[in-house]
């Protein structure tokens, strides 16, 4: 690829990106690119479905960062789904309005991806109308996928029996309680499921599924788009490398809500058909 050819490929996606990036929108209102678009090759342009599952309590970050990502895949459609169209606060107080309800949702999708957060995802576990919608359209998705303790809500439905898995350091052995192989990784793949670990794991599955839906370049380029080049002002992102008394204090807030949420996940399983 030639340097010119590049500059032209990251100026198409940058229009994109800045204009909304979803391309369904984008065709509605006919506006003129303002780029160049021949310079683009055809497999840059997609069209799938993509669901983000949202509930009340949970963690923003765990949905906009592979939100931010994913909605830069052009042609794709990206909804956000919860039980009903009425807004969902998270749980630090961001309010979102859903694009659609479990009703109104795609029943085939591309993308399922559910994020996590605490007593929220609890919440979500013991609801069966969440539950029951994660196993109808993820036993159909091409791809499905979470954030952090959402991991537990994919086991809650059963869909990571026998799959590798990952999710928040904190709950990431409760995976083998519920038929999953818990790994100590940022993010794992196993055949079509895709886990991330906590919180701004998300924006690593969420690149690499860029990588993996459409190319490295292309990728590339959303990563420059987004000036991802993270170096945070301290070396304490794991247990391994944080000090012991951060992780001795994190330790001591949850053992509740963990032995709360084995509970619910247990619970959701019997009713697994």
């Amino acid at each position: 690829m030639s340097r010119r050819e590049m500059v032209e490929r990251l100026a198409s996606l940058a229009a994109v990106a800045v204009g909304g990036a979803n391309a369904a929108k984008a065709a509605d209102d006919a506006l003129p690119p303002a780029h160049d678009m021949s310079a683009m090759p055809a497999h840059w342009m997609g069209k799938e479905q993509i669901a983000f599952l949202i509930y009340p309590g949970f963690t923003a970050l765990d949905m906009v960062g592979p939100h931010y990502m994913l909605t830069n895949l052009m042609g794709a459609t990206t909804h956000i789904v919860a039980r009903t169209k009425e807004p969902v606060t998270s749980d630090t107080g961001l309010i979102f309005m859903p694009s659609a309800s479990f009703a109104e949702c795609p029943a085939d999708l591309d993308i399922i991806c559910v994020p996590g957060g605490t007593t929220g995802t609890l919440k979500a576990i013991e609801d069966e109308a969440t539950i029951e919608f994660l196993r109808d359209r993820g036993r159909r998705a091409k791809f499905v996928t979470s954030v952090c303790t959402g991991s537990l809500v994919l086991a809650a439905a059963g869909l990571l029996d026998g799959y590798r898995a990952t999710s928040h350091w904190i709950t990431r052995p409760l995976l083998s309680k519920f038929g999953a192989v818990p790994v100590d990784a940022r993010m794992v793949r196993d055949r079509n499921r895709i886990t991330g670990a906590g919180v701004t794991a998300g924006i690593d599955f969420g690149l690499d599924m860029i990588g993996q839906l459409r190319d490295r370049p292309y990728a590339e380029a959303v990563q420059l788009l987004a000036e991802y080049q993270p170096e945070p002002p301290f070396d304490a992102g794991t247990p391994q490398r944080a000090p012991k008394e951060a992780v001795e204090t994190l330790q001591a807030m949850f053992p509740g809500f963990l032995a709360n949420v084995e509970a619910a996940v247990s619970k959701a399983r019997l009713s697994i058909r």
